[in-house]
């Protein structure tokens, strides 16, 4: 029995999965290819299901801003990044760590979804947010069934750095 046990405690150890807490370091060799902030906010709905009533995450909808402060683009649901002259990426979510900053969304690493990459942001394989500052799900606001449907958005800042993936030989 402890056997079995301890088999399947290494099978599940073994199984991919988004990874919570965990690095968002990038591979070895990834070259930064664009960075952009995000200034906006994140938009949460109250979700009631059988198990809990809490504020679920709907889309980000920011500005994309170079150095300058000037807008180049937008980051919307999917999440996607669009710039300006057409050029847009998608990510889905390899893993996440908490902000260090009470209140702030969790920083992350995405890779880029396969065949959504075009124009500016065709060599990008990864994307990381960093430096956010706020957007976190208010603490109250969905507490029962009647608060189910309302909508919040909260105001958040991040770094996006896009990243090409390591050169092969």
């Amino acid at each position: 029995m402890r056997i079995l046990a301890a088999s399947l405690i290494i099978a599940a150890s073994s199984i991919p999965a988004q990874q919570t807490g965990a690095s968002i370091d990038l591979p070895t060799g990834a070259q930064v290819v664009f960075q952009a902030t995000g200034n906006g906010v994140q938009i949460y709905t109250c979700t009631s299901t059988p198990a809990a009533i809490k504020w679920t995450l709907k889309a980000p909808d920011a500005k994309l801003l170079d150095a300058s402060g000037k807008t180049i683009g937008s980051h919307f649901a999917g999440p996607t990044w669009k710039l300006n002259d057409g050029s847009q990426v998608q990510g889905e979510l390899v893993a996440n760590r908490p902000s260090p900053e009470a209140g702030s969304v969790a920083w992350l690493l995405l890779r880029a979804k396969a065949g959504t990459a075009s124009g500016t942001l065709a060599n990008v394989a990864f994307i990381r947010r960093t430096e956010t500052h706020g957007g976190a799900a208010p603490a109250s606001g969905c507490n029962s069934a009647q608060d189910a449907g309302k909508s919040v958005q909260v105001h958040y800042t991040a770094a996006y750095t896009f990243y090409s993936a390591a050169a092969t030989n």
